[in-house]
């Protein structure tokens, strides 16, 4: 991790990053919980430790990283994304506005204001995203394979 994204993401788990993260955790024991949401508890997780740390790091659609579609980012994935949303990713989504905009207030909170709301848009809607490293994402793109 470059030491500028290490900064960063201390300065996000000392600005409160940690409290959304246990937000995420608790959707995905409360996921866990249920057996059948178990799909959805492994995202949260996932996800969960990307809302800890998540200078550095990039929500990218599986099918433009792996070049082709599978469970989650097809129609099963919409719909598994529909009932995230129902049972979960409205109160994660208002969670991450809300630290944003106490965040925005400040100028120095304005980076992470903007984090809060691009984890906003993925709460809403998770399933079929994967969690990447920016510069693996950044070299990709230097080969073409995305």
């Amino acid at each position: 991790m470059p030491v500028f994204s290490f900064l960063l993401n201390v300065l996000w788990v000392i600005t409160g990053g940690v409290w959304m993260a246990l937000g995420w955790l608790v959707a995905a024991l409360l996921m866990a919980v249920s057996i059948i949401g178990l799909p959805w508890a492994r995202s949260a997780l996932t996800i969960a430790r990307y809302t800890l740390l998540p200078f550095g790091q990039t929500a990218v659609r599986r099918d433009e990283i792996r070049g082709r579609g599978d469970l989650g980012t097809g129609g099963l994935g919409f719909i598994g994304n529909i009932l995230w949303f129902v049972f979960a990713g409205w109160w994660l989504a208002l969670g991450h506005l809300f630290a944003a905009v106490g965040l925005a207030i400040t100028i120095i909170g304005l980076p992470f204001a903007w984090a809060h709301l691009k984890l906003a848009m993925l709460a809403l809607w998770p399933i079929g995203t994967e969690i990447v490293p920016v510069d693996a994402l950044e070299r990709r793109r230097v080969w073409g394979r995305v």
